[in-house]
């Protein structure tokens, strides 16, 4: 392992090995192919990738701590790597730091990005703690909100679909409403206030899966939850349970894909603990999502982790991320990975 210390400056280190279980999946890639990387003072964006429960075994990876010099130049030229991985910058001269880098930016450039859009290829979704330095950052916006004729689009289409495909959906839903009304006492639908665009408060329709309370249940929905009864947990897998909220897709309140619309109080919760948290209503939400196909069973507590995908979204919202979403939904609902 090459080290290399001059004077009384820092020491600079390359880590010349392939470091144990540290591989990364990147969706775009073909299954079989691994993604060799270096990674350039990894921080703690890095140790937050790699701690990623989305992320499975696919990056091999060297890190160099230390500036961008010679000695990483000639490195870099030497070996093939996938990627170069900017994390953090470390100089005590940023022109000199900037002048060692310009022929590896001249000769690499394809190949030379910022941590966070390695983060968001990778992972497929919004590093939330990087968007503190976003405030602080002028030239680029915080969101890449939607163009209003991509806004209209999706109201067309969301029309378009939910009419369509009502002579599935609604034998589906009557049969659902008839097996909750056969097993179980209380009302068939179920109606919850959720925050919905720009903050607006609306009414979420559901088939009720839960076993009924007059009063209403303070908790959040868990895991293995013992008030869904045996119906509900069907209807949950399948997500026959929300096919209610086509109602809301047609009434305005609700696209086919966007956030997760959630309850006020969660929505009050989060907020207080993650400034970026509203964030999220920029946009109508969704009957399914980015958060929603990517991590299908996660429950409020995981609203933090589901926040990184909805913003993901946001940001990269396209014609092709739509379709996208589409198939891996009908892949969830066909393989009941849901809660």
């Amino acid at each position: 392992m090459p080290l290399n210390t001059k004077g009384g400056e820092a020491t600079q280190r390359l880590i010349s090995y392939i470091t144990p279980g540290r591989r990364v999946y990147i969706g775009y890639y073909p299954s079989t192919r691994k993604i060799n990387s270096l990674i350039i003072n990894p921080d703690v964006l890095t140790e937050k990738l790699i701690q990623k429960k989305s992320i499975s075994n696919r990056l091999v990876y060297n890190e160099w701590i230390g500036e961008i010099d010679a000695e990483l130049i000639s490195h870099i030229n030497e070996n093939n790597y996938d990627f170069i991985v900017i994390d953090k910058w470390i100089s005590n001269n940023n022109s000199n730091l900037k002048v060692n880098f310009l022929p590896l930016e001249n000769k690499h450039s394809k190949k030379v990005i910022s941590i966070v859009r390695f983060y968001e290829m990778i992972a497929h979704c919004s590093p939330v703690m990087h968007m503190n330095n976003h405030l602080h950052n002028a030239d680029k916006p915080l969101l890449n909100k939607p163009s209003e004729l991509f806004t209209f689009f999706k109201r067309i289409t969301d029309i378009s679909i939910t009419l369509l495909t009502l002579p599935v959906t609604l034998p589906l839903a009557l049969l659902g409403c008839i097996a909750v009304k056969l097993t179980s006492p209380g009302p068939v639908i179920f109606k919850q206030k959720r925050v919905g665009l720009n903050g607006r408060i609306f009414t979420l329709y559901k088939i009720r899966s839960m076993v009924h309370n007059p009063k209403g249940f303070n908790n959040h929905t868990v895991r293995n939850d013992n008030r869904i009864t045996p119906v509900g947990k069907f209807l949950r897998k399948t997500k026959i349970d929300e096919l209610p909220q086509l109602w809301n897709i047609l009434n305005g309140d609700m696209s086919l894909i966007g956030p997760r619309p959630e309850k006020t109080d969660i929505v009050e919760q989060y907020s207080r603990e993650n400034l970026f948290y509203k964030y999220r209503h920029v946009i109508k939400p969704g009957l399914t999502g980015w958060s929603q196909v990517n991590i299908p069973t996660a429950t409020p507590e995981d609203s933090l982790e589901k926040l990184e995908y909805d913003l993901y979204y946001i940001n990269n919202m396209s014609i092709s991320l739509e379709m996208k979403i589409l198939l891996k939904t009908l892949e969830v609902v066909s393989t009941m990975k849901g809660l």
